[in-house]
Parts: C-alpha cells; structure tokens; sequence
C-alpha cells in the first residue's frame, strides 16, 4: 500500500530536479574535476598546426599510391 506515496515522492523530487534554476557551484565543480582556471578574457590555445591543411597527409598517401599502382608499366 505503501507504492503510491513512494511514488509521488520520486515524482516530486524528478519535477523539482528538471525544473530547478540550478544553483550549480562551477568553482567547486572545476576543482573537483582538476580544471586550472583561466582568465575569462584570454583566448583558448591554437595548436602549432592549426594552419596547416589537414589533407596533406592523405595526398601525399595518395601520390605515392599512385606511382606505385600506376599505367606507365604498360
């Protein structure tokens, strides 16, 4: 007999966690998960091969592949 009343408490505890505003400590958060802050205003970090085209790699495969398996043989 006791199912209904168990049951409209998970309701109401489920209700009151997807309509909560929040209130989510990020500071805590950050140390418990190991994150060293940053300044708001810098910019995130560009790798050193940002600027490279990413293909390269996959053309010079190709390249190769293609003079290996080429039709000059013939």
């Amino acid at each position: 007999m006791g199912r209904g009343r168990a049951k409209a408490k998970q309701q109401k505890v489920a209700r009151k966690l997807k309509y909560s505003t929040g209130g989510t400590d990020l500071d805590r958060l950050r140390s418990e998960l190991g994150v060293a802050e940053r300044a708001a205003s810098s910019e995130p970090p560009v790798p050193d091969d940002a600027y490279t085209e990413p293909h390269d790699d996959l053309v010079d495969r190709y390249a190769d592949l293609a003079e290996k398996y080429s039709d000059s043989d013939r």
